[in-house]
């Protein structure tokens, strides 16, 4: 008879966390008859049905509750031997490596130079990738230290056992157009008026928000016609170039035959989140980490102008943010 492992408990977990087989197997990088798989030899090992499939999604039973709670408890247990023994391993007095995670942004880099400068490490090695959920799942694991997450449909639902998070921005989405785009010459661009346009997205599993995005879209009056899907910035700004349109990053820089310009009323908007685990390098210091990318965050602000400008006047997008920044400047030594 076959034996509980570690990959099915976290198989049971992910398909409570995230309510869907499809999402589940999505974020652990398995194909769905996979998934199903393993969810049919957990059930066989326990004797009985773990989910109810509603039009709601995959429900837990009473006994899938009972086993995804002591699988979560089975999980927390081994991630916190590994790291114990990680620790103790490399306990020579000299601090180990830094392990940063990250959603695709574009102050990484700044916040990568602002934690060597801070946090004592032997070295800062980086993981980024394209949504939260999986990020989240290294984070809860313990093979990276802390991460810049984006709030995803169904983060409530995740255990973030060990973890410490915080709020570091709520952030605009702005819009990409063609420089020829008569929209272009717009200080401010209505959502509306880009309802018979091609889109720009990226894969489904990239888009943490995407729910979000069709909502938004449906109170303009639309439905966004997404004809081209890819994962690649430079292609992306391509077809931009060529008579497309995309979400895009606030900071994101006009040239090369695009514009970036804020949407009136900034209707989608996007958390960033900072997530710190509670134990390695950077244990004890999530007050330091979080001034770290805030200063990154801040840095990063002129390179699109119409962003400065809707920053300051939107500091309710961002008084966590300018609150760490008076903290860290009242600290510094003083010349």
């Amino acid at each position: 008879m076959p034996e509980l492992e570690l990959r099915h408990l976290r198989a049971v977990c992910a398909i409570a966390e995230e309510g869907s087989l499809t999402k589940a197997a999505t974020r652990l990088g398995l194909t769905q008859p996979a998934m199903s798989a393993q969810l049919r030899t957990v059930e066989r090992i326990v004797g009985g049905q773990l989910f109810d499939r509603t039009p709601g999604g995959s429900v837990p039973t009473d006994l899938g509750k009972q086993v995804v709670g002591t699988a979560r408890l089975v999980l927390d247990e081994v991630g916190q031997l590994v790291s114990l023994a990680k620790s103790r391993s490399t306990n020579d007095g000299t601090p180990g490596p830094l392990v940063v995670g990250g959603v695709p942004t574009l102050f990484f880099g700044h916040f990568v130079e602002e934690l060597r400068r801070t946090i004592p490490c032997s070295e800062v090695r980086t993981e980024i990738l394209p949504g939260g959920s999986a990020l989240l799942e290294l984070l809860v694991s313990g093979q990276i230290q802390l991460g810049i997450v984006d709030r995803f449909e169904g983060m409530e639902r995740r255990e973030l056992r060990g973890l410490e998070v915080r709020r570091l921005v709520s952030e605009p989405q702005f819009v990409a157009l063609p420089d020829w785009d008569p929209l272009a010459a717009e200080d401010e661009v209505d959502l509306s008026a880009l309802a018979d346009r091609d889109w720009v997205s990226p894969p489904d599993e990239s888009v943490g928000n995407r729910l979000q995005i069709f909502s938004v879209c449906a109170d303009a009056g639309f439905t966004p016609r997404f004809a081209h899907h890819v994962n690649e910035a430079s292609t992306a700004r391509s077809l931009v170039a060529n008579g497309a349109i995309s979400f895009a990053l606030p900071q994101s820089r006009s040239g090369d035959g695009i514009v970036i310009k804020p949407l009136r009323g900034a209707p989608l908007m996007v958390d960033l989140l900072l997530a710190t685990r509670r134990e390695g390098p950077a244990a004890g210091r999530a007050h330091d980490v979080f001034a770290c990318a805030a200063k990154a965050y801040k840095a990063v602000l002129p390179r699109n102008p119409a962003y400065e400008a809707w920053w300051d006047k939107h500091p309710e997008a961002h008084p966590e943010l300018d609150a760490a920044l008076l903290m860290a400047e009242a600290s510094a030594p003083k010349n």
